[in-house]
């Protein structure tokens, strides 16, 4: 069976016993039902994994010793800042998910003004804990040993306004450029995904008037998670680590 592998935060010392959150200890006790002596793999979004083998497992918790320190590295070399227009239901979950699986280094969702989504308050607050938790699940299942960071939602102006020396892309069906044409990008990248009604005309200006270059993806046009899921994949074949 694969060794699991877990996100547990803080520091982590080899000799160290550590007792398990209790998201990681019901995943181990009941999804998995583990028994003590069994191995698991740990890491705390720092750089590289600990192997660690399970001394308790009981309704009280989950403890583990760890025993040794691995130097494993799946990181892209491409450094992406993805600034996605929040989405209704479950599909912003899946964009979130599907991104931190093809190695996207930072998610910040926006509010746009075709955004269908309201939120403010303790439900924004929430739903920005609920993303973060999805982000460290999908590095677990992953492989990866770095989180992924979801920013807190903020609107559309204040994201464009953040002063980069990112290479700045976002998506228009009849753009002159492709992936393919752009240069190699030297201080990462970050590109922008509308929300379900796309940009409007408003938006696609002030994209342009702060330095973000036009790209099309093909002649068809993609709903946003699949549009998100595409440029990722395209960027990491192009200048990062898919072969």
């Amino acid at each position: 069976m694969r060794i699991p592998h877990i996100y547990h935060p803080g520091s982590i010392e080899i000799g160290q016993i550590l007792q398990l959150d209790d998201d990681a200890a019901g995943h181990i006790g009941r999804v998995l039902r583990m028994s003590i002596g069994d191995k698991v793999c740990l890491f705390n979004g720092q750089g590289g994994q600990f192997l660690a083998e399970l001394t308790e497992v009981s309704k009280k918790g989950v403890n583990v010793q760890i025993e040794s320190f691995e130097e494993h590295d799946v990181e892209s070399p491409l450094k992406i800042h993805l600034g996605q227009g929040i989405s209704r239901g479950d599909k912003m979950d899946f964009t979130i998910q599907k991104s931190v699986e093809l190695g996207v280094t930072e998610i910040t969702p926006l509010f746009t003004e075709r955004c269908g989504v309201k939120l403010s308050g303790d439900r924004l607050e929430k739903k920005h804990q609920q993303w973060q938790k999805i982000a460290i699940a999908a590095a677990e299942q992953s492989g990866r040993n770095f989180v992924t960071v979801i920013h807190p939602p903020i609107k559309l102006e204040q994201w464009l306004s953040q002063q980069s020396d990112e290479l700045k892309l976002t998506l228009h069906p009849r753009a002159e450029h492709s992936i393919k044409t752009i240069t190699k990008p030297t201080e990462g990248l970050r590109f922008i995904v509308g929300p379900e009604g796309g940009f409007t005309d408003a938006e696609m200006l002030m994209t342009k008037n702060s330095g973000f270059i036009d790209i099309r993806l093909g002649p068809r046009i993609l709903r946003t998670e699949t549009a998100a899921l595409t440029v990722l994949s395209a960027l990491q074949l192009e200048f990062g680590d898919l072969a």
